[in-house]
């Protein structure tokens, strides 16, 4: 039987942790390269897919609206219809009324079917303006919409573009990161994973730079700066919170501090002639 060869990440030394850290936030820094290439593309394909959706529910709630007044104006001009036929009948009857009370009844009877005429006419003069307006509505969303999609498409073929030839270097970098992270100690991925998160940068392991964290810029003690020379521990910028590396194990070159020669001490004329 092939015996497993594969180490325990936990069994890895400080050293090789950072190492294998670095790599993966180069290769993730990478890929956040591709997703900056593509720009604001993606996004401003997601606003006009909302955009369009929200145009396109608007649209409809204003045509099931047009469909609710055409109702009413329905169900007013039948009871117009029903009413003058009631007036017509209660006019016959004026003409056979026994006394002034029938009269008088019949009276109110017409009358109040009168106004409520004259009601159902205001409202289906009223249904009638809103239909209109929301008619207009519905030309110039859907105006907007027929707009919006033309952008879409070109947003999305622009992106499309973007993507296919950015697609095989992309695919081929996640899995690279995904073979290293199963190297890595679980906690240590999950706190490097959470600092790159919470950074603008993404970088959520940096190198000392002119004594400086890589990352916030913030200057680091001498002290602790041997200690990140000395990969024994791992340890965390404590401004910022990203994890520090030395520069030699990132594989980086860094210049060499010059050391300025004080210049020399000019003796004085009185010490010249005293000697």
């Amino acid at each position: 039987m092939a015996r497993d060869t594969r180490r325990d990440p936990q069994d890895f030394s400080v050293e090789e942790k950072l190492k294998n850290l670095y790599q993966l936030q180069s290769m993730l820094s990478e890929i956040d390269r591709i997703k900056i290439l593509r720009g604001e593309l993606p996004l401003e394909v997601q606003d006009l897919e909302d955009e369009i959706e929200g145009l396109t529910t608007r649209i409809d709630k204003m045509q099931a609206d047009i469909a609710a007044l055409k109702e009413e104006m329905t169900r007013r001009r039948i009871s117009i219809q029903d009413n003058n036929s009631n007036i017509e009948r209660y006019t016959q009857q004026m003409d056979n009324v026994r006394n002034n009370r029938e009269y008088e009844n019949l009276t109110k009877e017409i009358e109040y079917l009168q106004l409520d005429n004259q009601l159902s006419e205001k409202k289906i003069r009223e249904a009638a303006d809103h239909i209109e307006r929301k008619q207009l509505e519905i030309r110039s969303c859907s105006d907007s919409v027929t707009e919006r999609r033309s952008d879409l498409d070109i947003k999305k073929s622009e992106l499309d573009e973007i993507i296919s030839e950015t697609r095989a270097e992309e695919e081929k970098l996640r899995e690279r990161s995904k073979n290293l992270e199963a190297t890595i100690d679980p906690r240590l991925l999950s706190a490097f994973k959470r600092i790159r998160k919470n950074s603008r940068n993404g970088l959520g392991i940096v190198y000392v730079e002119r004594d400086a964290c890589g990352g916030c810029f913030n200057k680091i003690p001498p002290q602790r700066q041997l200690d990140i020379r000395m990969r024994k521990k791992i340890i965390v910028c404590e401004y910022c919170g990203r994890i520090m590396i030395d520069p030699e194990l990132a594989g980086v070159q860094t210049q060499a501090k010059v050391v300025e020669e004080k210049p020399k001490r000019r003796r004085r004329k009185a010490d010249a002639k005293e000697d």
